[in-house]
């Protein structure tokens, strides 16, 4: 007689299946709800380092440029038969930022929107961005026979973004330009004129997108705000070009992505006060942080 080879085979029933399937549903929840918590902390911990590190970048290069604004090169006795200083000469008092080569000459608020003063729908119609500086400086290249002093004008500005042309910026974003043109004249000839054909410069190059704001601040010998701005326009202007002798540099900088989950309540925006009165108050869900450093001016007055 044959056994019944099945009768003492044993199973899972349907019940301990569900059991199983529920238990392990739970296990993928939890797991997944500590995933998406991490990884959200990690972006927003993501988000505030690279608005310190876009901080950090260009505060860099705007303290490696004011620090050098109004320099003249001394190169002293050499075999070369070179002039022993910086012979470019000097326009000053022009009506004219374009042509003008004084050390520093800064422009403000919507004067100062876009390299051109382009026109456009601001933040709440009011925000003014940004501040336009204009840095002057020489240097010098022994193996350039025909002008071995150079001349540099260094551009720092702001233009609006967007990602469609014809959109209505309803949360203001920017992005920081810089343009590096030369002077040129070569030994014993007229003045020339800034040209944008060196080597070495450029227009319109980003710096950093994601700007809020880029603020200005000269200062005199004694700490005060210099007003009005130094800027060769107008008479009280040009006065105030050589008493600048630091500069408070204020940026400020909004997350890429939307960094709170809600939107404050009416009434209730979250403000970031500037250096001067341009005080800016936000209702979104952006992430912003400010950069604030005072820059010395090295060689303005010097000479």
């Amino acid at each position: 007689m044959k056994k019944n080879i099945f009768k003492n085979n044993s199973g899972l029933t349907l019940i301990e299946i569900l059991v199983g399937v529920v238990v392990s549903s739970i296990m993928l929840m939890a797991m997944y709800t500590s995933y998406s918590v991490v990884n959200k902390s990690f972006s927003k911990v993501n988000d505030r380092a690279k608005i310190s590190s876009s901080g950090r970048d260009i505060v860099e290069l705007l303290m490696r440029d004011i620090r050098m604004a109004g320099f003249k090169y001394i190169l002293g006795t050499n075999a070369f038969d070179f002039p022993t200083r910086s012979y470019l000469q000097f326009i000053g008092g022009d009506t004219t930022v374009a042509l003008s080569h004084d050390a520093i000459i800064i422009e403000s608020g919507e004067n100062a929107l876009g390299y051109g003063g382009e026109t456009f729908v601001r933040h709440k119609g009011t925000h003014q961005c940004c501040d336009r500086i204009h840095i002057v400086y020489d240097d010098f290249n022994q193996n350039d026979a025909v002008q071995p002093y150079k001349r540099y004008k260094a551009t720092y500005y702001a233009k609006p973004v967007s990602d469609r042309a014809d959109r209505v910026f309803k949360n203001a974003r920017y992005a920081v330009y810089k343009t590096l043109r030369s002077w040129r004249q070569p030994l014993d000839e007229e003045i020339g004129s800034w040209v944008d054909d060196c080597s070495e410069c450029f227009v319109g190059q980003k710096v950093r997108d994601y700007i809020v704001d880029m603020e200005f601040i000269p200062l005199d010998e004694k700490g005060r705000r210099i007003s009005p701005l130094p800027n060769p326009t107008s008479l009280e202007g040009r006065e105030s070009l050589n008493k600048i002798r630091a500069i408070d540099v204020k940026l400020t900088f909004r997350s890429k992505n939307p960094f709170y989950k809600f939107k404050t309540k009416e009434g209730k925006e979250r403000t970031i006060k500037a250096l001067s009165d341009r005080t800016q108050k936000f209702s979104d869900t952006f992430l912003r942080d400010a950069v604030v450093v005072t820059v010395h001016t090295r060689n303005i007055g010097t000479y």
